[in-house]
């Protein structure tokens, strides 16, 4: 023992036992603490980012879930592209298949999509056979019927989506008319509904959703095949999804097995209770205004899937928080719906809704997609509130207040979105 450690050891043995209990306790709990904090520290790390949970993701996407996976994209990212990219592209998958967390191609030789139903030939093809059919391309909104669903007070339950949960992307792929009329397959008159079932391979769950046929445009419904000019990737759907332009997410269902025409709607859980909202006994298109945190029993009398999307317009420009320079101000944006009617008008308010005034609009990408917008304003130097709202040619518009359609699942959000920013 050298002469420091007997220094050490005389002072603690001058330190009382009840001065010694103290220390001792203290000792311990900063100990505690620190491993606490390291323990944090390593929970923080392992926190996955996006192209963690799926390869080929930007990393600045937001996780939601890791399993099933559900990714959010930022108005930053939206704001960046016209098309939304396929590294960019939000996700909602309510099931896992297994190896398929990848924007790669999911390449299965083979793989088999059943026809049936109420049709007079019912019919298997492969997707080597729909490759070989005429192809169609259709760009589209995609989104997620919750987006916004954290705007909802309270807030309902499910994933805290944003405003990220939403993209354009152009799909490819054979119209269902086409492919009807290939195999000499024609509707029965009492086919009322689109019914399909997502594979259940590797083990997942089994996945099945309907929709009116009477939604439908035929002349963009489609068993696709491709995405923004690359095969279908395998976490969005690949090798085979469809896709019903101008409806919600939900409906567009992925990995698709089989697709049945039926005289009613599929009764299993995805189709109700799930990704429905409240209406009026015998009204299949208004939500019922339903009390802020009440409850609703949903069936399928008293309430519809969410089926159109409903209109809707973002502020990419300037982002919430920003400071800008100068007194030329140009505010940006995008409008969709669900493409029964063009949108007429977007009109944008700088001083928290007192004046309204219409934005010009810069083109758009077809009726499914983005109308693009601009509003130039002159902004003396201050603090803003910048409101976006659209209108189309039937009338719909935005409500200022979003809220008025409260719904416990938090659904179809369309309020009018505000900004607030600085001029500098």
């Amino acid at each position: 023992m050298n002469e420091q450690e007997q220094d050490v050891m005389s002072q603690e043995d001058a330190i009382s036992p009840e001065a010694m209990d103290r220390r001792t306790f203290l000792k311990k709990s900063a100990a505690a603490g620190a491993a606490m904090g390291m323990m944090g520290l390593g929970m923080a790390q392992q926190q996955p980012t996006a192209d963690q949970v799926v390869r080929g993701k930007n990393p600045k996407l937001v996780v939601l879930s890791s399993r099933p996976v559900v990714l959010e994209s930022t108005l930053e990212v939206l704001g960046s592209e016209r098309i939304t990219s396929k590294a960019n592209l939000f996700i909602r998958n309510n099931i896992d298949l297994p190896g398929l967390n990848t924007t790669e191609p999911n390449v299965q030789p083979g793989w088999v999509v059943e026809v049936g139903g109420l049709i007079d030939a019912p019919f298997r093809i492969t997707v080597e056979e729909l490759s070989r059919l005429p192809q169609t391309e259709v760009t589209s909104v995609l989104q997620c019927s919750g987006n916004g669903r954290s705007f909802f007070n309270p807030r309902p339950s499910g994933n805290p989506w944003t405003y990220g949960g939403v993209g354009q992307v152009t799909w490819r792929g054979v119209l269902l008319k086409t492919l009807l009329e290939a195999r000499g397959a024609k509707l029965r008159e009492n086919a009322r509904f689109i019914t399909m079932n997502a594979s259940t391979q590797g083990g997942a769950q089994p996945y099945e959703k309907s929709f009116p046929i009477s939604v439908m445009d035929f002349n963009s419904a489609m068993l696709a095949l491709g995405m923004n000019g690359e095969p279908l990737p395998a976490v969005h759907g690949g090798p085979v999804r469809l896709v019903a332009a101008g409806t919600f997410g939900t409906a567009n269902v992925k990995w698709l097995a089989k697709l049945d025409f039926t005289a009613s709607e599929s009764p299993g859980n995805e189709q109700v209770p799930r990704y429905r909202v409240p209406v009026l006994p015998g009204w299949n298109t208004p939500i019922l205004p339903t009390q802020p945190g009440s409850r609703y029993n949903y069936t399928l009398d008293n309430s519809r899937s969410n089926w159109g999307a409903n209109i809707n317009s973002f502020i990419l420009s300037p982002l919430a928080g920003a400071s800008v320079r100068g007194r030329r101000v140009e505010i940006r944006g995008v409008a969709w719906n669900d493409g029964l009617a063009p949108i007429e008008s977007v009109e944008v308010s700088v001083n928290g809704g007192t004046t309204w005034r219409k934005a010009l609009f810069e083109g758009n990408d077809g009726k499914f997609g983005w109308y693009r917008w601009i509003s130039p304003q002159l902004l003396a130097p201050g603090d803003y509130e910048v409101m976006a709202r659209a209108t189309d040619a039937l009338g719909r518009t935005q409500p200022l207040d979003g809220n008025v359609w409260w719904n416990e699942r938090g659904y179809e959000w369309n309020g009018v979105m505000r900004v607030k920013f600085k001029v500098t």
